[in-house]
């Protein structure tokens, strides 16, 4: 049923009649035309609806006017209120329908609907059908009134007082739904990478917490200027450009907000100052429609406070994940980024067609040693920049360590001519032109069936095997290398293993006079047998050991032990005998050497005199100024020196004599050709005299029957050694053996 809108008519009123006394009225403020309040009248007497309008009807309440709303029955009013909104008061009668229409329609209004907002004001005629004291308790009402009592100044003040009401609530609702929307922006901000999308991100939540499209940018404080990091809307063609110098000057709003280091809002643009803890500064500007209120600046306010806080975490994580993934300075990935990479590769379609590299450069530690380490990172700078300058962008280049450069990608992109080309050229640093080689070692991942990180160390493998094959060339891994290194690893753990479980024990062959037939000394030999009494070859442990360093505590192991041994004889009557022990490079050659000797002479009592220390040809022709000063320390303990092996190698006969060494032993091999040739006895013989012509004393070894020992000691060969006279022995036959020689020769 449409309003009234005509002033009653005076009449004497029915108990239900809504009654204004004769008040003074007072003029109000005129009302923001923008906005209003929406009443709601519910009430089945039409007179009702004319009375209240018409005393309401020209009223300002908080600088709105009023807005009515009417329903005739609660029927009708559950209807309209399914899709009227913004309704702040009702004015709502109990008595319609029936005795408690009214009440029941404030339970739906409440629990059905939702509407928790609305203020609600009972008003009846008859109080009887609903006391007041009840109603207040069991419903969730702010105001009851009888019709009675509402004069036009009371009905004001508690429709004021509702609007008041429901005014505060909308706020703190709007400040809660603004904060949801503020902690719901920062949890979604804060899963995007990187400094630009979270820029973007806090650009459409900025427009959304506005109600708005989404315009405006966010820029970072750079090197020379603010550079727009993320752009939207008519600014998006902005973003990647600088303000500042070399760049178009910086809008007046955004400067002066991070000038005073605040936010400012005006009719169509805020700036925000989102200048966190970080080195450097953040802002943005916002196009608005229009001046954003009260509330929603207090709500931006603590949403650049957030996005502060963000871009502070964003910038660490940043830098983190820099500092994790890429070479500091070479600015590539590094090798934990390269191992991602790699793994992704291995499982796309890419790993048919892709190659992995490695780039080592040759002697870059004697370029860092004699220029500096400056010019040592301005070169790998250098190199890093032809390596992704030269190569296809689909190529990634990476630093792993050091001087070693990785390329990864398709094998026409990676193939080591071109890549070696790439150093034809020398590098200029600093006005010094520089020549660098590399060396490759390449692994065709198309045939490699593991990880990342295993790729990495096939590609290390076949880089070793180029480097000792030849410098500044390439190699390509092969399963078979694959198979040698897991053996060699295997071997390292076994004999490691094997030291520790006292499986390595000592043999001792003996040596002959060949003139008189009596031992004059023993070579201590090493063996290995396993716990299944196994034997395992030395040539096969004897360079593991060696490789993985474990030879100075088994070398060590073995003088003592041989030392002992020797003590041993001597004190069984023994006392004209040598004891010989093979030293390995890399025993010789460690700096704790000599005081091991020497320990192990004085620990073990045994006289220097007939210790003899073994080493290869080789390893004499290696360096000889240096090992002939290591040799003249250790002769002055007392040990003797021999070469063992003679003849395999290219000895100079002048770094010979300065070596001062005591004995030669002639190989096994030529020892073999005595009899088998017309000329195999001339090596031999040559070793022979030179030993005679130096003075030096001289062993055969491999000597396996008469002839061959008849030859030597004709062509003037003193000693010897091999299974003719005696196999290799342990410590307890050894010295019954020698009983037995004794006995043989009494």
């Amino acid at each position: 049923m449409p309003p009234s809108i005509t002033p009653p008519v005076a009449q004497a009123p029915e108990p239900d009649d809504l009654v204004f006394l004769d008040e003074p009225s007072a003029p109000l403020a005129g009302a923001a035309p923008h906005a209003v309040w929406r009443v709601m009248i519910i009430d089945d007497d039409e007179d009702v609806h004319s009375t209240t309008t018409f005393a309401l009807g020209n009223l300002d309440m908080q600088g709105r006017p009023l807005e009515f709303v009417h329903a005739y029955s609660a029927a009708e009013a559950r209807d309209k209120l399914q899709h009227e909104r913004d309704i702040a008061v009702i004015l709502l009668d109990v008595v319609m329908e029936h005795d408690d229409a009214g009440l029941h329609l404030v339970r739906h209004i409440r629990e059905t609907l939702r509407l928790a907002d609305v203020r609600i004001i009972l008003r009846t005629g008859q109080p009887g059908y609903a006391p007041e004291i009840d109603a207040i308790r069991d419903f969730d009402i702010n105001d009851y009134k009888t019709k009675s009592e509402l004069t036009r100044i009371k009905l004001y003040t508690t429709v004021t007082a509702a609007i008041r009401s429901y005014e505060q609530i909308c706020r703190i609702s709007a400040s809660h739904r603004g904060l949801n929307r503020i902690v719901q922006a920062s949890t979604s901000m804060m899963s995007l990478h990187g400094v630009r999308s979270f820029a973007a991100g806090a650009l459409d939540e900025a427009a959304a917490l506005l109600d708005q499209p989404a315009c405006g940018l966010l820029c970072a404080e750079g090197t020379d200027g603010m550079d727009v990091i993320a752009a939207c809307g008519p600014w998006a063609r902005r973003e990647g450009s600088r303000f500042g110098a070399g760049g178009d000057s910086m809008p007046p709003l955004l400067a002066r907000a991070l000038a005073e280091r605040r936010n400012l809002y005006d009719d169509d643009a805020v700036a925000l100052n989102l200048s966190g803890k970080t080195r450097r500064a953040f802002g943005a500007l916002l196009g608005v429609t229009r001046r954003p209120s009260d509330l929603e600046q207090r709500l931006l306010d603590v949403f650049a406070a957030n996005v502060s806080v963000g871009l502070d975490n964003v910038e660490l994580m940043t830098h983190l994940h820099d500092a994790a993934f890429y070479d500091t300075l070479s600015k590539l990935p590094n090798r934990t980024r390269l191992i991602e990479l790699l793994d992704a590769t291995l499982a796309s379609p890419a790993r048919r067609e892709a190659t992995l590299c490695l780039v080592d450069l040759d002697h870059f530690a004697e370029t860092n040693d004699a220029l500096g380490h400056e010019f040592g990172d301005m070169l790998l700078a250098a190199v890093a920049g032809r390596l992704q300058d030269s190569l296809d962008r689909q190529a990634t280049v990476a630093r792993i360590g050091g001087d070693i450069f990785c390329v990864l990608g398709d094998a026409i992109q990676v193939h080591p001519g071109g890549i070696l080309a790439l150093f034809n050229q020398p590098f200029d640093i600093e006005g010094q032109t520089v020549q660098v080689t590399a060396t490759l070692g390449l692994v065709r991942l198309a045939e490699h069936d593991g990880s990342g990180t295993d790729a990495l160390k096939d590609a290390d493998i076949a880089l070793k095997r180029a480097k000792t094959q030849q410098r500044s060339g390439h190699f390509y891994f092969t399963r078979s290398m694959g198979v040698e290194i897991r053996e060699r690893v295997r071997m390292m753990h076994a004999l490691r293993s094997a030291f520790s479980k006292h499986e390595l024990f000592l043999m001792y062959q003996p040596q002959m006079d060949l003139t008189t037939r009596r031992p004059v000394g023993a070579e201590a030999l090493l063996r290995w047998r396993t716990a299944d009494g196994k034997f395992v070859s030395p040539d096969r442990f004897i360079p593991i050991a060696e490789y993985s360093g474990l030879i100075i505590d088994i070398g060590e192991w073995v003088l003592r032990t041989a030392c002992a041994e020797l003590v041993r004889l001597r004190a069984a009557g023994h006392e004209d005998f040598t004891m010989s022990v093979n030293v390995s490079q890399v025993q010789f050659r460690h700096p704790q050497f000599l005081p091991m000797l020497r320990r192990a002479l004085q620990d073990t009592g045994a006289p220097p005199h007939f210790l003899e220390l073994e080493i290869t040809e080789s390893m004499a022709m290696e360096e000889p100024d240096l090992l002939a000063q290591m040799l003249a320390q250790v002769k002055e303990t007392g040990v003797h020196i021999a070469i063992d092996d003679f003849g395999t190698g290219f000895s100079s006969l002048s770094h010979l004599q300065r070596l001062r060494v005591d004995r030669l032993k002639i190989d096994r091999a030529f020892v073999t050709e005595i009899t088998g040739s017309s000329r195999g006895s001339s090596i031999a013989e040559m070793v022979i005299q030179l030993g005679r012509n130096l003075g030096l004393s001289i062993v055969a070894e491999g000597v396996e029957d008469e002839r061959q020992a008849q030859v030597l000691y004709h062509l003037g060969c003193p000693l010897a050694q091999g299974f003719l006279f005696a196999r290799p022995m342990a410590a307890g036959e050894l010295e019954e053996w020698l009983r037995g020689e004794e006995a043989r020769r009494a």
